[in-house]
């Protein structure tokens, strides 16, 4: 699939990705700010600004006159916060289009951010906070990103606090935006049946007076873990919910693609070995899945699940012993091919909807990587040898870099700690 990348002279970066056989189109504008960008007292405010662009344009007044427009022409809109991104999409009938792309840009360029929208939109915002916490599979994410990255912002909520919340006044939201929402770091993509010139043109008209700017750094994690780590959230649950997982590789490792292969064997669909072995065979969890996850300076692989109380225990050894083959054992090359085959099969699938391959180049490109087309990947993937996956199990899979995150009526750490061997 080909793509064609245009900068402006403001820096702001436009992706356009022609697609034949598809009627939709769907535009996504993204921004290389979330979460871990924030102050303690700015916690969660990258999250609120997302919530407030819905709230209202000059051209668009109301939260109604946006979400009309978008309905009547049967359109799928949306955004979404990240630790160190905010995307905003629009889906639409290819004739419909030009509504879509319209809606989307002067919801990014023209927001209002009323006062008295600030103040209504405190509510909603806490009973979403609230929601997350009642949910303790969600919530057990928060806890193992806090307990892998303690006081560094990348160890927040992405929602924030309720003090935080509670305190955001316009002003907060103006001096944020003005910091971060700049041109040089915003891409706006583009897939679908499209005329390519016509967006190309269209895009750069709505964007080319946005300022730009220089983006404050970042606090860049500082990773020396010695012993094994283990973070208990106390709570009257039907089941705990618990991550186990190590440290791993930051977003641009050249041993990436190995170690997304490893996930998939571990955990990552129904014939991997931890669906076999946890679920399966020995009837100790509905889900269990592992999955990595990547930012500019770090990265980890984790293994979640939900068990009865009593099988808490049982079901972190085996998840341990699966890690520790792993490391000792070479997988077969019938089982690298057919996680490789998986990986590519998911691939493909995405790229029939023009939603998903948006979503795949923009988060490449606002990444400020080199855009690697699926062809690209697959030959990343199919490069992979079952060398190249033990020697990866054995850099990962180590005592002194696991953390276990456990949501659950449990109080003894060390218990667990004890349990934590490779």
């Amino acid at each position: 699939m080909n793509y064609k990348k245009t900068q402006l002279k403001n820096g702001l970066r436009i992706v356009t990705v022609p697609m034949e056989n598809t009627q939709t189109a769907t535009v996504v504008v993204m921004v290389g700010v979330g979460s871990r960008y924030e102050s303690e007292k700015e916690a969660g405010l990258s999250h609120f600004i997302e919530h407030m662009f819905f709230k209202g344009t000059s051209k668009r007044p109301t939260t109604l006159d946006i979400s009309e427009e978008l309905d009547s022409i049967g359109g799928e809109f949306n955004a979404f916060t990240g630790k160190d991104m905010t995307g905003y999409y629009a889906k639409a009938s290819a004739e419909n289009f030009n509504v879509a792309l319209d809606v989307v840009a002067d919801m990014y360029l023209n927001s209002k951010i009323e006062e008295e929208e600030i103040s209504r939109e405190k509510g909603p915002i806490i009973q979403e906070l609230n929601m997350y916490k009642d949910n303790p599979q969600r919530s057990v994410g928060d806890v193992f990103e806090k307990l892998l990255y303690g006081e560094n912002n990348l160890g927040r909520e992405i929602v924030g606090y309720k003090k935080t919340i509670k305190s955001f006044a316009r002003k907060d939201f103006v001096d944020y935006m003005k910091r971060f929402y700049l041109a040089n770091d915003t891409v706006v993509c583009v897939a679908g049946k499209i005329d390519e010139k016509k967006v190309i043109a269209q895009v750069e008209e709505y964007f080319s007076k946005m300022p730009k700017g220089k983006k404050p750094a970042i606090e860049k994690v500082l990773e020396n873990q010695a012993t094994p780590a283990v973070k208990i959230k106390f709570k009257k649950t039907d089941q705990t919910h618990f991550i186990l997982g190590n440290r791993a590789f930051k977003r641009d490792h050249k041993d990436r693609f190995a170690l997304g292969l490893l996930a998939t064997i571990l955990g990552g669909n129904m014939s991997s070995r931890l669906f076999i072995e946890v679920r399966e065979r020995r009837g100790l969890a509905y889900y269990v899945r592992t999955a990595t996850e990547n930012f500019d300076d770090c990265g980890y692989i984790e293994t979640q699940s939900g068990v009865e109380h009593k099988n808490l225990e049982k079901a972190i050894e085996v998840i341990l012993g699966e890690y520790r083959k792993m490391t000792v054992e070479k997988v077969s090359e019938k089982e690298l091919r057919k996680s490789k085959d998986y990986l590519k099969g998911r691939g493909v699938m995405g790229f029939e909807a023009s939603d998903e391959v948006a979503m795949f180049f923009i988060d490449q490109e606002v990444k400020k990587e080199k855009i690697m087309t699926l062809e690209e990947i697959f030959a990343k993937i199919d490069a992979v040898t079952v060398e190249d996956i033990q020697r990866v199990a054995k850099n990962i899979f180590l005592k002194n870099t696991l953390n276990l995150a456990i949501i659950g009526p449990h109080k003894n750490s060390k218990k667990f700690e004890k349990l934590l061997k490779l």
